[in-house]
């Protein structure tokens, strides 16, 4: 008689294609969801009606915030041995964008750029780091700016009082970077001398010990956020909606949070629904507010497709290298 205790049954995994038909069907759906009123003659002749060199400007507006983002990055993956120039990493941030909004998966753009600036396993799993870190400093001022507009127009807030609530917000951010880094000692210290898992989190100290690389990243964090609000107000000049900018600031980075969570492909369908529904407080038309949405979300595609150019033109002469060699031999 065999007593051997039985194994435990494997996990289903869920298969990839399902979490890609989720995130397509939300995408279609939510599309639908914020059309679902529109008046399509209304819609077509606001467009036609459209001022374009306003929304050329919010075009290169969001091109000049992914460069700025790619510096950003920079900045945080040089000190980690990624000695690259700044516009490598530019490069590389406008394929990330390209794959993301292409990639109707969980790998998305992030998982790319790791993969394209690691040779190894190891160092993209560095990379990876460098990423997570420059995705948690974009998120850290955008929290922060959130929390200040939500607060402000809440309490109606004076312009002193929203100040100092940003500087609440700002520091309470910092603190918690800190007390995060400050993890990375203790666990370097733990574990054993020459193990791999040292030498990696001691690749990492740089953040510990130069606290001004990641506030030096969430100041470049408020620059992107800032450029993308002026994007976006831009484009709603170009559709006739003028409004201050303190809007398309307390708008803009609630529309990008929301836009964080893994829902829809390239945030489309939650951008339309979000804009749409939160600039009817401030007496915009909700298919004003949707068309406005919609020239945000080609603005994003273009620059997405930049990215997808820069990918082919660096890939080509690489497959022409090797074909030469082959053929040589």
């Amino acid at each position: 008689m065999n007593d051997a205790p039985e194994p435990p049954p494997a996990r289903r995994r869920i298969p990839a294609w399902l979490g890609v038909t989720a995130r397509v069907a939300a995408t279609v759906g939510l599309m639908a969801y914020a059309v679902r009123d529109i008046d399509w003659n209304g819609l077509g002749n606001l467009l036609a009606a459209a001022r374009w060199s306003w929304w050329l400007a919010a075009l290169a507006t969001t091109l000049a915030v992914q460069v700025v983002a790619g510096i950003r990055w920079a900045a945080l993956a040089r000190p980690l041995g990624f000695d690259f120039p700044r516009r490598f990493f530019v490069r590389r941030f406008f394929e990330g964008m390209f794959f993301s909004l292409c990639l109707p998966s969980s790998i998305g753009g992030d998982v790319v750029k790791a993969v394209r600036i690691g040779s190894t396993t190891p160092l993209r799993l560095l990379a990876a780091c460098s990423v997570l870190a420059d995705r948690l400093t974009g998120l850290a001022a955008l929290g922060v700016l959130v929390g200040t507009a939500i607060i402000t127009r809440k309490y109606t807030l004076g312009t002193a009082a929203a100040v100092a609530v940003f500087a609440g917000l700002l520091a309470a951010a910092v603190a918690g970077f800190r007390i995060v880094l400050g993890l990375l000692d203790r666990i370097h210290a733990i574990l054993p001398e020459g193990s791999p898992g040292r030498d990696f989190v001691a690749r990492l100290l740089p953040y510990r010990q130069r606290p001004s690389l990641v506030l030096g990243a969430i100041g470049w964090s408020f620059v992107v956020q800032i450029g993308g609000a002026v994007a976006v107000g831009f484009v709603a000049r170009a559709l006739g909606v003028v409004e201050p900018l303190a809007t398309w600031f307390t708008v803009v980075p609630l529309v990008a949070l929301l836009m964080v969570l893994p829902i829809s492909i390239g945030g489309f369908g939650v951008r339309e629904n979000a804009l749409g529904f939160l600039l009817r407080g401030y007496g915009v038309p909700y298919e004003t507010g949707v068309a406005i949405a919609l020239l945000w979300g080609l603005c994003t595609i273009i620059a997405g497709l930049v990215g997808g150019g820069l990918f082919l033109l660096e890939r080509r002469p690489l497959e022409l290298a090797a074909a030469r060699a082959a053929a040589g031999h």
